[in-house]
Formats: C-alpha cells, sequence, structure tokens
C-alpha cells in the first residue's frame, strides 16, 4: 500500500509565491511519474504538472506554464511544486498523484492511478 501525504498550502497574496511537497511512503519499489492536479470549488479535477522518475521529462498545464516548477528528489520519494506569481485563479485544493511502472506512465489515465488527501492553496486578490 502507497500513501501519499501533501503539505505545504495555505492563504497567500496574488503575485506570491507557495512550495508545496508530497512524501510517499510504504511499498514505494519501482520507478514512477509523480504529478499535481488541482480541484477549484464546483469544477472538475485539471492536472497541473508531472515529472518522470530521473527528471528529464516535465509537463505543465499552460495555465501554469512559467509560474510553476514541478521536482523530485527520489531518495527522499518527495516531489514538490513551486508556485511563483500565483493569481486568484489557483485557488483549489491541490493533490499529489504517483502511477508506478515501466517508461513513463500515463499519470492523466485514471487506472492505477494513487492520490493523495490534497491540500488547499488560497490565493486573495
Amino acid at each position: 500500500q502507497v500513501r501519499l501525504v501533501e503539505s505545504g498550502g495555505g492563504l497567500v497574496q496574488a503575485g506570491g509565491s507557495l512550495r508545496l511537497s508530497c512524501a510517499a511512503t510504504g511499498r514505494t519499489f519501482g520507478t514512477n511519474v509523480m504529478g499535481w492536479f488541482r480541484q477549484a470549488p464546483e469544477k472538475e479535477r485539471e492536472f497541473v504538472a508531472r515529472i518522470s522518475w530521473n527528471g528529464d521529462i516535465t509537463d505543465y498545464s499552460d495555465s501554469v506554464k512559467g509560474r510553476f516548477t514541478i521536482s523530485r528528489e527520489n531518495d527522499k520519494n518527495t516531489v514538490a511544486l513551486q508556485m511563483n506569481d500565483l493569481k486568484p485563479e489557483d485557488t483549489a485544493v491541490y493533490y499529489c498523484a504517483a502511477k508506478w511502472g515501466a517508461g513513463v506512465p500515463d499519470i492523466r489515465a485514471d487506472e492505477n492511478r494513487v492520490w493523495g488527501l490534497g491540500t488547499q492553496v488560497t490565493v486573495s486578490s
């Protein structure tokens, strides 16, 4: 059983920065892709960013590209999301996700994806 635990959410003014972290514990053997999703009130959960096992592949949604940076430390089983120049529309619950498998599993596909419980990010105008 794998468990993902997020931290680092909070309240920040527009233009500010936050850094989210996610730690994976449990049966974390093998390689994986890790990522972040978010869900705003009354909206569907959406993809934010992903990073491959060795960090050579990163993807971002158009809405955060250039402002957010995803990184990981495999020796600590952690992934981070540095969020700069935050906007009110970034307000959401942010979820860490992971998917294990050979190659670069598609973390945007539902099967075998593990979720964290989420952390709230609120950006005031």
